[in-house]
């Protein structure tokens, strides 16, 4: 795919003369979806470009989001670009001091927040953020609950869009954009923080133009695709599916009501190409196995049948399906797995994703073999987003594909993946120590150690995650943590090995799907640790280690496990944002409970 030499902002204006009364984006809201064209999203992103310059925001400023996913998010994004600022997403679920340490280390000058909830972290933290002009608020119910002087910082969406519909600057962006170059920086995306404090990523206009070509090859991508973006925008995975690619592409997305509707948006809009976290592919693996659990029995020994005799077609190329394959298939189609897949709303995907972080082979498989085409991809907001994945007719289920268009790489000490080529970040916010650290000779240092399996990658693990024990056995603890949360019981596990004699564990349970088993075992409970408690729940789990120990190597098997009786939570510090597990935290939160295993 040849992109023409065009920063995003400068293809959007493009896009927008081209493709003029195209669809663009589709939001939902009160229950319609409303259709923006490409011209309808060009202009009024100019009118909040012109809003933004008379409140104050310059070219190289830095403006701040806080919202879910929707169509004024990427207005202001976009409407930063067009006239040179820099865009910074702060994840909607942090607690005011997140969100005060992101915006203050970012050097936000304006913030736009969704509603009431959110702008009230950033009015806590008001007094930490001495750059901080002006707070733009989308939703405007309960501004009235607002003070006087906390009104006066104060300005909503629509006023930012109503001053730049009124404003006499036509060339302001014209001249912005004549001004932008590809190495200018864009975004700056703040990572994780599961190992510490959270670091701004900037990521330049050559960045996302360069991952573009190896998303659209990849997936096999075209201007109808379509896509519902829900996934947090100031991650590197939704921005790349949101903006990076459909800007250059044409193609379509779909902004629902809310995170809280993603399954009933994914059923109305049946989109072509669909990217879920494997905590996503996770819970809509436990929801169909409860759908299964409440149907008939005719049914259910359907589903078992139509697993069974489609397993052996989950990685082979449909082209090679013999005849035989082709009505095996056909049969399980029509009596099972078309309805399931309308069910999880991805009976229209062309392609399907898995990303950001690793996901049990066993529920690749499992999605595969119901017909959807899931596919493994790996990439890192160091690298501006999807850098390796499966082509859809050569999958290895247990490896990410291999590299992608205009990606260099090569294994370093220990197997660590490096990357070269132009979607190599730029380097971090204010902190070239640790951008030394990360790129070295033009070579970004991913800190995931991988191997080479058919062609493909591997992800073995996190150079700093890889444990060992009192034995001297090196152990991976994602690929046995990936084992047991295959079992739609168990929704997280967390590895003890390091300088430990064996391998033991801390495992939460998946309080939907064992909820709905103890229901139907007539098996009483009031809440999440009455749960836990049961016996029979304990016994349940503990059979569940066993099938997973059943998969790996015996210095691997987990001989002990504690049972968690609260849900790890982002606001007590035991996972990020991401829902990633902070490690470090958690050993130190139950370390009574650890050492008991031992």
């Amino acid at each position: 795919m040849n992109l023409p030499e065009l920063t995003l902002p400068q293809m959007l204006r493009e896009r927008a003369r081209s493709d003029a009364r195209r669809v663009a984006i589709r939001q939902k809201d009160f229950g319609i979806w409303k259709p923006v064209t490409w011209a309808d999203y060009h202009q009024r992103a100019c009118h909040v470009a012109r809003g933004l310059a008379a409140l104050g925001l310059g070219a190289g400023g830095h403006l701040g989001v806080l919202s879910e996913n929707r169509i004024e998010w990427v207005l202001a994004q976009m409407g930063a670009a067009l006239m040179g600022a820099v865009t910074v997403g702060v994840y909607p679920t942090s607690p005011s001091a997140e969100v005060a340490y992101v915006v203050g280390h970012a050097d936000v000058d304006i913030m736009v927040c969704e509603d009431q909830e959110q702008t009230d972290k950033v009015l806590e933290a008001l007094d930490q953020l001495p750059r901080l002009k002006k707070i733009i608020v989308i939703e405007t119910k309960g501004l009235r609950s607002f003070t006087p002087a906390q009104r006066a910082v104060i300005a909503t969406f629509q006023e930012v869009e109503q001053l730049g519909r009124e404003s006499n600057n036509s060339q302001l962006i014209d001249d912005a954009l004549a001004r932008q170059h590809l190495d200018d920086i864009g975004l700056m995306i703040y990572t994780s923080g599961s190992t510490g404090k959270p670091k701004g990523a900037m990521i330049s206009w050559r960045n996302m133009r360069a991952v573009v070509p190896g998303i659209v090859e990849r997936m096999q991508l075209h201007p109808g695709a379509t896509h519902l973006s829900y996934l947090p925008l100031c991650h590197v995975a939704e921005q790349m599916l949101t903006t990076f690619t459909p800007i250059y592409l044409g193609s379509t997305v779909n902004f629902g009501e809310s995170i809280r509707t993603v399954q009933e948006d994914l059923r109305e809009v049946a989109p072509t190409m669909f990217l879920g976290v494997p905590r996503i592919w996770e819970k809509l693996h436990a929801s169909i196995l409860i759908k299964m659990q409440e149907t008939g029995a005719l049914r259910q020994r359907l589903f078992a049948w139509a697993m069974r005799a489609c397993a052996p077609l989950a990685e082979k190329p449909r082209a090679t399906w013999s005849l035989a394959e082709r009505a095996r298939f056909a049969l399980a189609y029509w009596t099972i797995f078309r309805a399931l897949q309308n069910f999880i709303g991805l009976r229209a995907a062309t392609v399907a994703l898995t990303g950001a972080a690793p996901i049990a082979p066993d529920v690749v498989r499992f999605f595969r073999t119901l017909g959807v085409p899931l596919i493994e991809v790996y990439g890192l907001t160091e690298s501006s987003g999807m850098v390796t994945g499966h082509r859809l007719d050569d999958v290895v289920i247990g490896t990410v594909g291999p590299a992608t268009v205009g990606v260099q790489y090569r294994l370093g000490d220990s197997g660590e993946l490096q990357l070269r080529g132009d979607m190599v970040f730029v380097g971090y916010y204010k902190s070239p120590e640790a951008t030394a650290q990360s790129i070295v000779d033009g070579w970004l240092h991913t800190g995931d150690v991988v191997r080479e399996v058919q062609g493909q990658i591997k992800i073995v693990d996190r150079l700093k995650d890889i444990m060992i024990t009192a034995g001297g056995k090196n152990i991976t603890p994602s690929e046995i943590e990936n084992a047991m949360k295959a079992s739609p019981f168990i929704k997280e596990c967390i590895v003890i090995a390091d300088g430990r004699r064996f391998v033991s564990a801390l495992v939460q349970i998946e309080f939907d799907t064992v909820a709905k088993w103890a229901e139907a075992r007539r098996l009483a409970f009031t809440h999440f640790r009455s749960l836990v408690e049961l016996p029979e729940v304990q016994q349940l789990i503990h059979e569940e280690i066993d099938k997973g120990n059943a998969r790996l190597a015996q210095v691997e098997q987990i001989r002990k496990h504690h049972l968690l009786t609260k849900e790890l939570d982002h606001d007590d510090g035991e996972v990020t944002a991401t829902m990633k597990v902070r490690r470090a935290s958690i050993y130190k939160t139950y370390a009574t409970e650890i050492e008991a295993l031992y």
